[in-house]
């Protein structure tokens, strides 16, 4: 395990002074200088948001970039009471959940992957996105088109990665297009867990109780959940393999 999924230019420290307005987050960084970071993740961030949190943020030189921040990373007093740095940019979940595709991480529960393509419509009326289309390759036991679906993890309780943390009827809609894919299609839920503090995934029940009965149902009609986990570092971040899950959780 531990393999570097995702290389970059080491990101720069600082603090978080407060997160507001949902996409802005004044951050004062390690040359006392204070900057306002663009934050992708646009949900409540459950157990993330403690002022004075250490923070780190990346720079864009691009000119057509409103702000050249971006917050990526908070460390939190974690499971264990053990301090862990964890992924906030939902933006970089899509990328991990790639990577992991394109090294054959998932070649025991997919199959080989011949072609991988992004932002493919789907749904009804083909109104909705599906994060990753793949194509089996000819070897491929199963030649059905998979549907891949990715969802950012943050939140946790008790040793367990919970998705949402808020009640998401998006992610609703996402369930019910995935099951209605199959059985011509092959449908796969990622929760793509941005730390390494866990031990399970469950659906978070206490924040979207429907989601957690979407949730169920959608398993039991065939989708499949692989519940993916990284470790993130300074200037890379690892795999740290598969979460089981933990259906009967109660919150």
């Amino acid at each position: 395990m531990n393999d570097r999924i995702i290389e970059f230019e080491p990101l720069i420290e600082g603090v978080l002074i407060k997160r507001y307005k949902r996409f802005l987050a004044d951050i004062k960084i390690d040359n006392g200088e204070i900057v306002t970071a663009h934050c992708a993740n646009t949900g409540p961030m459950r157990g993330l948001l403690n002022k004075g949190s250490k923070v780190r943020i990346s720079f864009s030189s691009s000119i057509k970039r409103k702000l050249p921040w971006t917050w990526e990373q908070v460390k939190v007093i974690g499971n264990n009471h053990k301090e862990v740095w964890v992924g906030i940019n939902t933006l970089f979940a899509n990328k991990l959940i790639k990577k992991v595709i394109e090294k054959n991480l998932l070649k025991d529960k997919l199959g080989e992957i011949a072609k991988i393509k992004s932002e493919v419509p789907y749904g009804k009326d083909k109104k909705s996105r599906i994060d990753f289309l793949l194509t089996p390759k000819s070897s491929n036991p199963d030649n059905r088109n998979i549907f891949v679906e990715v969802k950012n993890t943050t939140w946790t309780k008790n040793n367990i990665a919970l998705f949402p943390d808020t009640e998401t009827k998006r992610g609703q809609k996402h369930l019910v297009e995935l099951k209605g894919l199959i059985p011509n299609c092959k449908s796969v839920l990622v929760p793509c867990i941005t730390r390494k503090d866990v031990d399970h995934f469950a659906p978070g029940d206490e924040a979207d109780p429907f989601y957690g009965k979407l949730f169920r149902e959608s398993m039991s009609e065939g989708v499949l959940v692989i519940p993916c986990c990284f470790e993130f570092h300074l200037d890379h971040i690892t795999w740290e393999g598969f979460r089981p899950l933990k259906l009967d959780f109660k919150k």
